[in-house]
């Protein structure tokens, strides 16, 4: 039964695309299988792991409009073990048009169920807003992954991110839990970043991963050639940090890696 982990923050430029392709790619060479599930409009991660979004013929959109079954939109083995349900501006459109349609929380949720047997994790990259997307992703996540950047206003939204998941698990998954807060673009010249980190460490009654990500041009510039930072600079320190955040997330449970 594979673990499904949404990335969520509606603050947008936090990393959310790049923590959920990296992620992926550092879990499948782990030898997990892994799906990563594009649910942002704007297509990042699709075009972010070399897919070409503009002419993907079946895509979550046709998913959530039932024009398609799960196993025509899925991308088989864009890299090793990872495959992709892709997505493009098409998307933007789907939440007019599902609306009054019954039990449109979990359209996702009754797509996933078919094919969730089939992989280790699945991996769902959330738009920048708590739209029905968003709430799609939740009611089919067992657990959500918030990146955080190391930046003054890194507080704010989190609340109401927070808030959006219990309502979540009051109304519509009650097993949903908040995985952990990932830290983002880390600048370990500026005093700001380690007092963000403080700073949400106090504040936030929530599990923080160990790993923070740090600044890494080699990571910013990755997307742009449709790689994964382990496939486009292996070595870079954003490679690494992101290998241990996949090792952080494999054995979140096991009681000897804590």
């Amino acid at each position: 039964m594979g673990r499904i982990i949404a990335i969520a923050n509606q603050k947008g430029g936090v990393g959310k695309s790049t923590t959920a392709i990296n992620l992926s790619a550092c879990l499948a060479e782990l030898n997990q299988r892994v799906l990563l599930i594009d649910i942002d409009p704007q297509g990042n991660t699709t075009s972010g792991v070399g897919v070409d979004k503009e002419n993907a013929e079946n895509t979550l959109y046709e998913l959530l409009l039932d024009e398609c079954k799960v196993k025509d939109c899925i991308i088989d083995n864009v890299f090793e073990n990872l495959s992709l349900i892709p997505s493009n501006v098409n998307l933007a459109g789907a939440e007019i048009e599902l609306v009054g349609i019954e039990g449109r929380e979990y359209l996702l949720k009754n797509h996933i169920e078919t094919v969730r047997d089939n992989y280790d994790f699945i991996i769902m990259d959330c738009p920048p807003s708590l739209n029905i997307l968003t709430i799609n992703a939740m009611t089919t996540a067992n657990s959500v992954l918030v990146p955080i950047q190391c930046e003054y206003y890194a507080l704010e939204g989190l609340t109401q991110l927070i808030h959006t998941i219990e309502l979540v698990q009051e109304r519509l998954n009650p097993d949903l839990i908040i995985e952990g807060v990932v830290f983002t673009m880390y600048d370990a010249r500026t005093n700001l970043s380690l007092q963000v980190v403080e700073n949400v460490k106090s504040n936030l009654n929530q599990s923080i991963y160990k790993t923070i990500i740090p600044r890494n041009v080699r990571l910013a510039e990755a997307p742009s050639y449709g790689m994964p930072i382990i496939q486009y600079d292996s070595k870079s320190v954003g490679a690494e940090s992101y290998r241990l955040l996949a090792e952080e997330v494999l054995h979140r449970e096991d009681e000897e890696w804590q």
